[in-house]
């Protein structure tokens, strides 16, 4: 058993085995077993060529071949951070089947998030691109190696200058058979993270394959469906949801978009037929209101999923006359939990709720602040179990005993109302953290940054409402006496620090003093409501 994994309850593990929930399958045997039903059909395509299903699992076990004579063995992390390209999918398929564990980095992560993942998992190897939207990977690996000895492999996808190239490791020879079980850790995630920096979330092989079987059947994947994925891939969303693995294992055929923006995707649907997409709020508006400027074709188009942060009910009323298809909501967390609208539900449940549970052995509770249930249609603190809702962190003990209830309900800190018939309706968080876009950001960890700032005295992180992006991120300052700095130096300041783009905040609100709760906390209701009433400025 991986060490810092929180194991499942031997009763409830057993209860998920016989009711057919986990079935011991692996994602190197399903991949095994499509690429003999699906063998000369279209897997995967991406900007530089297209794969079969028989040539991708071809090139996942030759890449195996290379990482295990690389000395990359079952349970070794290690940390993946590709943007949407075939490459990545061959990547954490070859580690699957080596037993070895994905640490699943987003693009947009800098130093101060890649070195963390590094260390903590305490990787052997870190696999990027060489550049990605003008930014050089090479150079902030380069940063973490220098710092991080354990670190021992650099894998470049594209030109590797003084690091290994990616090519260089697909070899003709087999690999050595490694035993993987349906329980074991197949990778980590991150969760949004609501204090510092983000935890990391163990998903096993039985779990995520659940998770991938009742999102096809939810959204209703075959082998006809083409799935375009526009959000960075490593997202559990457009990764499961049923996103990129959810339409291999249903034999179907997966398009990827370097960006999501309409300059390239529109012209993706047209080509390739895309019948399914997944968007996060702020693209979905950004599509809606570009649509008619672009003549693609789009009437292959059969659902967009819409998820990630809670979608209005006035935008959601839009998608299904602006791009003549159904809406399909999603609702859900890395953590596990996830809710879909169904595709025959009624018009009011699409437009208005967040859906339902996928699963029939989904527990949900809302409760109070005293973890009293409330009545149906009340909103309250939602807690969840399930077949495929962790345990528990990874090596996260403290941070557990706080997350997750003596009976293992977890909190997920989202504050929802539901419905007679079991619909969610997201009514907002309770957890200090702004969802900006479906990116989730820890206001503790950006505060702590900005505490480093010599001019800073204090910092509160909050959210205020925006139109596409749901969330952005507000900055309340108080400047030490005598010291000077500007929006545009912090901004500076916290990029230098090598804190991801999406955490720096979008403005700041320099202020002489914060207001406090009668606990002596300060009081982030009341900075909030300053950013709507505009006292502060």
């Amino acid at each position: 058993m991986l060490d810092g994994f929180v194991p499942w309850p031997a009763e409830r593990a057993e209860f998920y085995r016989e009711a057919g929930c986990w079935s011991g399958l692996t994602f190197g045997e399903m991949l095994e077993k499509r690429s003999k039903e699906y063998a000369h059909q279209i897997a995967v395509v991406g900007h530089n060529g297209q794969l079969t299903y028989q040539e991708l699992n071809e090139r996942v076990d030759q890449l195996a071949a290379g990482l295990q004579r690389l000395g990359i063995g079952k349970e070794d992390r290690v940390v993946v951070q590709l943007p949407n390209v075939i490459e990545y999918v061959e990547v954490v398929f070859a580690l699957f089947k080596i037993g070895a564990l994905p640490v699943f980095a987003l693009p947009s992560h800098r130093y101060n998030e890649i070195s963390y993942f590094c260390d903590f998992t305490e990787a052997k190897a870190y696999i990027i691109k060489d550049k990605f939207t003008g930014f050089d990977y090479r150079e902030l690996a380069r940063q973490v190696k220098a710092e991080l000895p354990q670190l021992l492999n650099v894998i470049v996808c594209g030109e590797e200058q003084e690091f290994m190239n990616l090519s260089s490791l697909y070899k003709e020879e087999p690999f050595e058979k490694v035993v993987v079980q349906g329980s074991d850790v197949a990778f980590l995630q991150l969760s949004g993270g609501s204090t510092g920096l983000s935890k990391l979330i163990p998903r096993t092989h039985d779990e995520y394959m659940y998770t991938i079987k009742r999102s096809v059947e939810c959204c209703k994947v075959s082998e006809d469906t083409v799935f375009l994925i526009v959000l960075p891939v490593s997202h559990n969303y457009p990764m499961s949801s049923p996103g990129i693995l959810g339409t291999l294992y249903a034999g179907g055929k997966i398009v990827l978009s370097l960006t999501p923006s309409p300059d390239e995707a529109f012209p993706l649907i047209e080509k390739h037929g895309v019948t399914m997409v997944s968007l996060v709020p702020p693209l979905a508006l950004h599509w809606l209101d570009v649509r008619e400027k672009y003549e693609e074709e789009l009437t292959s188009l059969e659902v967009i999923l819409v998820g990630g942060s809670k979608f209005s009910a006035e935008a959601a009323k839009r998608i299904e006359p602006s791009f003549g298809c159904t809406l399909q909501q999603v609702f859900g967390m890395a953590e596990g939990l996830v809710n879909y609208t169904r595709l025959d539900d009624p018009y009011e449940k699409r437009i208005y709720t967040q859906g339902r549970p996928m699963s029939p052995y989904d527990e949900i509770k809302i409760v109070d602040e005293e973890d009293r249930e409330v009545p149906a249609g009340k909103p309250g603190h939602l807690l969840t179990r399930g077949p495929y809702t962790i345990q528990g962190y990874y090596k996260s003990p403290e941070h557990n005993a706080k997350a997750f209830t003596k009976d293992g309900f977890y909190r997920t800190g989202d504050i929802v109302s539901v419905d007679e018939e079991g619909y969610l309706t997201v009514e907002g968080r309770d957890k200090d953290q702004i969802n900006r876009g479906g990116e989730k950001i820890a206001a503790e960890e950006v505060e702590n940054h900005l505490l480093a700032h010599s001019a800073v005295h204090d910092a509160a992180i909050v959210a205020k409402e925006d139109k596409y992006l749901g969330e952005k991120s507000c900055a309340f300052i108080i400047l030490r006496e005598d010291y000077q700095a500007t929006k545009k130096e912090l901004k500076q300041f916290l990029k230098n620090r090598g804190l991801a783009t999406y955490k720096i905040p979008d403005d700041f609100v320099f202020v002489e003093h914060f207001p406090m709760t009668h606990l002596g906390k300060v009081s982030k209701k009341d900075l909030r409501n300053q950013l709507i009433t505009g006292v502060s400025r």
